[in-house]
């Protein structure tokens, strides 16, 4: 398997190290795991609000970056190339996060939109 689609499966596993974060920073109990969704979007703007929206925001960016890598593959691009863009896309993606948590919203629009540029990069690669 290649670093890239390594990198798939870690795209699939980043919102849940913040939906972690917002709920291990607000207090989440057992019993609120009755209606987590529910608790989530009750939650004050905070970092834990904050967490949750970049969990959101995440899941939202997985399906795109997923076909850039599955679709880079099958056009043959330079492995290296793929490897490098995934791997980018990752790191931009965890600093999304941090950015987003600690409610920095210049460089959490920066890091957005380089990702962004990691995925069309990735179909470009392809082409």
């Amino acid at each position: 398997m290649t670093i890239a689609y390594w990198c798939v499966l870690a795209a699939i596993l980043l919102p849940y190290v913040w939906t972690l974060t917002a709920k291990l920073s607000s207090g989440f109990r057992p019993r609120d795991n009755h209606v987590p969704r529910e608790y989530l979007d009750r939650l004050p703007v905070g970092p834990a609000k904050r967490a949750h929206w970049a969990q959101l925001n995440t899941f939202e960016s997985t399906p795109g970056f997923m076909a850039a890598v599955i679709v880079a593959h099958q056009a043959g691009a330079a492995q290296a190339t793929i490897d490098a863009l995934a791997l980018a896309f990752i790191g931009l993606r965890l600093a999304y996060g941090f950015f987003y948590v600690a409610d920095q919203a210049m460089l959490r629009s920066l890091v957005w939109m380089a990702g962004l540029g990691c995925i069309v990069a990735l179909f470009f690669a392809a082409a």
